[in-house]
């Protein structure tokens, strides 16, 4: 299925559309565990003007003992409500680091249904050196927006798949495994970071860490032509279907994000990730 809307948008675009009526700012940050910081509170302190606090962390499957498994539709309506999410809204989603975990917003709202979102191209780091205004929760204090009327649809079953689904993928080979790990994670070199799961990656899977479709510079996106390449590089063929994985879900949704905007096709995402399949025996 191809994508609907522009999978990212420049700075720029952000800052001409900004006022825009209808336009919803997200803040989806979000760090590894061991790197020891508050996403929230990093928010409240600095974030674009009229940005919301996406909560990866919280916006999950309570009910799992997995990270980062999608919540029932319900649940996600309701938070989204609560932000003040309406259906018709154009949504722009950012993190602080530059290009990590707004992807996995980005994902989860197209899951969900609502397929006017984009992702802002460098995030918060390329709005600060545009010069783009910035904005701490005092400074917006009362500006709170009324409820929305976001309804989530069930699942998206072309942007998502389950451990059942991995299994009959290789099985049949009818869909490539990338993994968005780093290469020594995905080759077995170094242990997890989370305890209980093996080392090593699913049989038959192929590696393409998500820093190298970022320049390392700007922590955009690279131009399509060059995605296109890494994707070759790493021995991905773009005319067969193509399923991302990493850790817990996060990063892979980095590689989605870009086959989005190489070749304008939906490649789902592995919810679980090697978080569920490294402590199967398989």
């Amino acid at each position: 299925m191809a994508v609907d809307t522009t999978p990212v948008v420049s700075v720029s675009w952000l800052q001409e559309h900004v006022a825009s009526p209808g336009l919803v700012i997200l803040d989806a940050s979000w760090y590894l565990p061991g790197d020891d910081r508050d996403c929230r509170a990093e928010f409240e302190k600095t974030h674009i003007p009229g940005a919301l606090f996406f909560d990866i962390d919280t916006l999950v499957d309570s009910r799992s003992d997995l990270p980062h498994m999608l919540p029932p539709p319900d649940e996600f309506t309701a938070a989204m409500r609560r932000l003040g999410l309406n259906g018709d809204d154009r949504v722009v989603v950012y993190d602080s680091a530059g290009l990590f975990s707004a992807p996995r917003a980005w994902w989860m709202l197209r899951v969900f249904g609502h397929r006017h979102v984009s992702v802002l191209d460098g995030g918060l780091p390329a709005w600060r050196a545009a010069g783009g205004r910035l904005a701490s929760a005092a400074d917006e204090r009362g500006a709170d927006r009324p409820s929305g009327d976001f309804t989530a649809s069930a699942p998206d079953p072309a942007l998502l798949r389950s451990l059942q689904q991995v299994r009959e993928a290789i099985g049949s080979g009818k869909e490539q495994i990338l993994d968005a790990r780093s290469a020594p994670r995905f080759r077995g070199d170094v242990p997890e970071p989370r305890p209980g799961l093996r080392s090593g990656h699913m049989p038959g899977a192929l590696n393409l860490p998500y820093a190298q479709v970022l320049d390392p510079d700007t922590k955009c996106l690279l131009p399509p032509e060059q995605l296109t390449a890494r994707f070759v590089e790493a021995g991905i063929d773009l005319q067969q279907p193509v399923i991302t994985t990493c850790g817990s879900g996060v990063s892979a949704c980095v590689l989605s994000l870009a086959m989005a905007q190489a070749s304008g096709l939906d490649a789902p995402v592995y919810d679980g990730s090697w978080a569920e399949w490294g402590r199967h025996s398989q």
